[in-house]
């Protein structure tokens, strides 16, 4: 019995610790995106303003966030290649498989068959980082620029109507 117990509460530890980390996470306030993001995003050899009232993000206990903004990009040579920026301050994952680092990126996208093609460039060299898939969710969401959600609610960055998955990871 005492066995049962123990294995038991060893097997509920990685659920419980994953849990407080994805609580400890919640959507930043305006004032909080305002402070991590700029108005001027440098990307490559451009500084790009951005539009704040898209901003969006996630700020765990520790002040670290994962936040994004709309680039205006109208007139840079970034047209077409990048529409957003993405700043990450705790290593994320994003669709299962890219990894990105805490740093500044940039991220562009492509229309295909089944959603969006987004492309994650670094922001300083523009060097691509990789790229995801996002589809239309089972159930529509509202239309929206940008939207990074808090893992309490649902574990996806939204762009327009679709979506990627992404974890964050400590």
């Amino acid at each position: 019995m005492k066995m049962l117990a123990w294995v038991l509460t060893v097997l509920m530890l990685p659920m419980g610790a994953s849990a407080q980390t994805k609580k400890g996470w919640r959507a930043a306030t305006p004032a909080e995106l305002q402070a991590v993001l700029p108005d001027r995003a440098q990307v490559e050899k451009e500084r790009i303003e951005t539009e704040m009232p898209s901003a969006t993000g996630v700020i765990d206990g520790h002040g670290r966030v994962v936040a994004a903004v709309v680039l205006i990009t109208a007139g840079y040579s970034a047209n077409g290649k990048y529409s957003h920026y993405l700043l990450v301050q705790s290593p994320l994952r994003v669709g299962g498989d890219l990894e990105l680092k805490p740093g500044a990126y940039v991220i562009g996208w492509t229309r295909a068959p089944e959603g969006l093609l987004v492309h994650f460039y670094v922001a300083e060299t523009g060097v691509e980082k990789g790229s995801v898939l996002a589809k239309a969710p089972e159930k529509p969401v509202q239309v929206v620029p940008l939207k990074i959600w808090p893992p309490a609610e649902k574990e996806w960055i939204q762009i327009g109507r679709f979506v990627m998955p992404y974890a964050l990871e400590d």
